[in-house]
């Protein structure tokens, strides 16, 4: 019972660091720059992708994008995301490193998807 309780207690603490470091790692300002026009870039593999994405999103994989950032504009604004927001900080760095200016992370897609709902959903409203 005892050995129950403290591994319970492990993996809450562990889930509270996960999840701080996910939002302290985020970008502030996303929604504006999606209501600007940026674009989001999707890191996760293309199987990842298939199982669900945010509409719009472009996928290039973190195993890809070394070969591939070449086909994106430096002119652009890109958020990247992926499952959990630590590819997307990896490629956040890489892009920033070949030139690009205007790149922001979205950490997780799912909660990017959130953030990218509400600004489609205010500029219907408009």
């Amino acid at each position: 019972m005892k050995t129950g309780m403290i591994l319970a207690g492990l993996v809450l603490l562990a889930y509270i660091a996960y999840r701080t470091y996910r939002f302290a790692h985020l970008d502030k300002g996303l929604e504006q720059q999606i209501a600007h026009g940026a674009v989001i870039l999707d890191v996760r593999t293309e199987k990842e992708f298939a199982t669900g994405h945010i509409e719009g999103a472009i996928n290039i994989s973190l195993g890809n994008i070394r070969e591939r950032y070449a086909t994106l504009d430096t002119g652009r604004t890109y958020i990247t995301c992926c499952s959990h927001g630590l590819r997307s900080v990896k490629v956040q760095s890489l892009l920033q490193e070949r030139g690009f200016r205007h790149v922001y992370n979205g950490g997780a897609w799912t909660d990017l998807e959130q953030v990218v709902l509400r600004v489609r959903l205010s500029q219907k409203k408009k």
